[in-house]
């Protein structure tokens, strides 16, 4: 299905300023139900930043390599995706530890969108730092052991999966189409070939994205300004207006996940870009009316 991308659609709901630290390349969000906190990345300028709703506190923790996305292991330790590897992340204190290496000996890509399977499993994908063409792939971590999925893709995004776990969606922002493919809902790895759901056209590009419980795809349109809402035909339902034009992912926040956090970014635009989007870089939260879902732990072994 083709999206042109019109702005008819598009909606104001209440949005506040989550973090007005600006993020060079806000990426990665995730909400750990637990502890009512949210993570998300500032990838190029190497830092993790933890919100936590009971006090509104936001914490930013230096890293010492560009890391764009973790996943919950349990209430001790985390799985972080940075630009060499998968490491073991202990919450209190922030030490690390090398899990597995991915891509180590190529200098010339980065990790980026990744997101957890309901049975546990950890897709992540790759990409070249200046966004060469067909440098990254799409990788799939089940019971301890990376496998690569999809090679030859230039900007992996929109990493997510249907509630019961039959359904993966991927993207190359490169080329503005979002796949849908088949799963094993047990494993969490393909059943099928990748077919073509959504080819957007016009104003922005497929960037990071969330399924909410009733299956609906919330996709941060880079560029656009916007999170839009995909049923799972591909048919755009909404696009909520977010206030910075280079929106990058979004995730499901509160205690019953109707919030929206989005991420943002600064990269490659000019001080007149910059002057002209003043929100740009910062971190929102919508007051979306969302029916989403909590995010998996992944599973190690």
């Amino acid at each position: 299905m083709t999206d042109h991308g019109a702005d008819a659609l598009m909606e104001d709901v209440p949005t506040s300023v989550l973090s007005a630290e600006r993020c060079h390349l806000g990426e990665g969000p995730t909400y750990d139900a637990t502890t009512d906190t949210a993570w998300w990345f500032d990838i190029r300028e190497r830092r993790l930043f933890e919100h936590r709703f009971a006090d509104g506190r936001t914490v930013i923790h230096e890293l010492p390599k560009m890391a764009s996305a973790l996943a919950r292991i349990d209430d001790a330790r985390q799985l972080i995706l940075t630009e060499d590897g998968l490491y073991i992340r202990q919450i209190a204190g922030g030490r690390m530890e090398l899990f597995a290496a991915l891509e180590a000996d190529n200098a010339l890509t980065r990790s980026n969108d990744a997101r957890v399977h309901p049975s546990g499993t950890f897709w992540l994908g790759t990409m070249g730092k200046r966004a060469e063409k067909a440098a990254g792939a799409i990788y799939a971590l089940h019971r301890g052991r990376i496998t690569r999925l999809y090679p030859d893709i230039t900007i992996p995004n929109a990493i997510c999966f249907s509630p019961a776990g039959d359904i993966g969606y991927f993207a190359d922002t490169a080329t503005n189409l979002l796949y849908r493919v088949p799963l094993d809902a047990s494993t969490g790895l393909p059943a099928g070939e990748p077919a073509v759901l959504i080819r957007h056209e016009g104003t922005g590009g497929i960037d990071g994205a969330v399924v909410d419980a009733d299956g609906l795809i919330w996709n941060a349109r880079w560029g656009g300004g916007c999170v839009d809402v995909y049923d799972p035909a591909g048919r755009r339902l909404r696009s909520l207006q977010v206030p910075a034009r280079q929106s990058s992912c979004p995730a499901f926040v509160g205690r019953d996940f109707s919030r929206l956090l989005v991420t943002s970014a600064w990269q490659d635009m000019d001080a007149a870009q910059r002057a002209a989007d003043p929100e740009h870089g910062k971190t929102f939260l919508l007051e979306a009316s969302a029916r989403g879902r909590a995010e998996p732990d992944v599973r190690l072994a």
